[in-house]
């Protein structure tokens, strides 16, 4: 065998060895684009309970809700006199 065959054969296994780590990653790398998948789909989940939620905090703590509850106590007082 002279120096071509073994530089072929040394370029061949090496050539096979980052294929295979080349699926490897390929593998790894799909997995890790799933889980960031559930991750986002469950923040927007999460995000749109937080919205709902400060609606209704809003809606309780707005100017008209303080207001007509302040009216009813006063026409409720005038109603028992």
């Amino acid at each position: 065998m002279d120096w071509a065959h073994i530089l072929v054969i040394i370029l061949s296994a090496f050539l096979a060895l980052f294929l295979i780590a080349a699926i490897v990653l390929v593998i790894a790398l799909i997995k890790v684009t799933r889980q960031i998948q559930k991750v986002t789909e469950s923040a927007q989940l999460t995000m749109a309970n937080v919205e709902k939620a400060v609606s209704r905090v809003s809606n309780l703590t707005s100017a008209n809700f303080v207001i007509r509850t302040i009216m009813k106590q006063f026409s409720k007082d005038k109603g028992r006199k």
